[in-house]
């Protein structure tokens, strides 16, 4: 069975000052390679070829069924939940195929975290939420414990609201703050990757700013990806975007040309509101 290293060091992908990305490659990149994915025999993405950069945000977006759920999905293969779903082509990250069945599905998503949609705290406390992970990997010192939470919900923007009510039920918290525990939640395990599926599309305009800025601070320790359909968010937050249609990733690039010179039409009518 593979296993990960993990590699925490300063590596190539990040923005630099200039807001330029580094065009290098590094294993630490997730490169998908000829990916297609099925529902009961019917293809669902067709052909997605890409190099989705470490400690950057890339954002899939395109109308409503177009594929970008699924294609995000099958990054930690959450599609093998599904019955019926299949597929084939590779996924390369850290030197290996992470589709290959020798890899441990579970071990791969302690490395490559997901956020839905809906925020789904566990019926716990506040402070039991983001230490069951770490209580999982076998830390039962409690002193240990308080420690990651704290550092946890420090990293999640979330500490000062709640640090005076860890014991009290995390459905108690707005709606906002409980997708902020769920992303808290995540990176509680230590993950290199988040998957992010549409994590604001529930949530007010001051809720959304909080997870946005949020996810500005953790690409600079982590790889993120994001589903989205509100394009102004995927133009402020990602660096950078793909856009599929029909389950094809029709055009894919850094997200300033993207959203200001795109190269093929589809994009540009989308981009535009003429369509989706």
């Amino acid at each position: 069975m593979f296993s990960f290293s993990r590699l925490r060091s300063k590596r190539d992908g990040q923005t630099d000052p200039k807001g330029t990305i580094s065009t290098s490659e590094s294993e630490n990149d997730i490169l998908i390679e000829d990916l297609n994915i099925y529902y009961s025999g019917k293809k669902a993405v067709d052909d997605v070829s890409m190099r989705i950069k470490e400690k950057s945000v890339t954002a899939f977006i395109g109308p409503s069924g177009c594929g970008k759920s699924t294609l995000l999905r099958n990054i930690n293969r959450m599609n093998e939940e599904i019955v019926g779903c299949t597929f084939d082509g590779r996924i390369l990250w850290m030197g290996q195929n992470i589709l290959d069945r020798k890899v441990d599905p579970v071990s791969l998503r302690r490395r490559i975290g997901m956020v839905f949609q809906k925020p789904n705290p566990f019926p716990k406390s506040i402070f039991d939420n983001i230490a069951y992970g770490p209580k999982l990997l076998g830390i039962r010192n409690k002193k240990e414990l308080a420690g990651i939470v704290e550092r946890i919900l420090k990293d999640a923007a979330l500490w000062e609201e709640v640090k005076d009510r860890l014991k009290d039920p995390a459905m108690g918290l707005s709606g906002g703050q409980q997708q902020r525990l769920c992303i808290a939640r995540a990176l509680a395990v230590e993950p290199d990757v988040i998957l992010m599926d549409e994590p604001c599309s529930a949530l007010d305009p001051i809720a959304t700013a909080k997870i946005e800025d949020l996810i500005n601070e953790l690409k600079k320790e982590y790889t993120v990806v994001i589903v989205t359909h509100n394009m102004q968010q995927a133009a402020r937050i990602s660096d950078n975007t793909g856009f599929m249609y029909l389950g094809k990733m029709i055009e894919f690039g850094r997200t300033q040309q993207i959203f200001e010179r795109p190269k093929e039409e589809l994009t540009e009518k989308y981009i535009r509101g003429r369509f989706g």
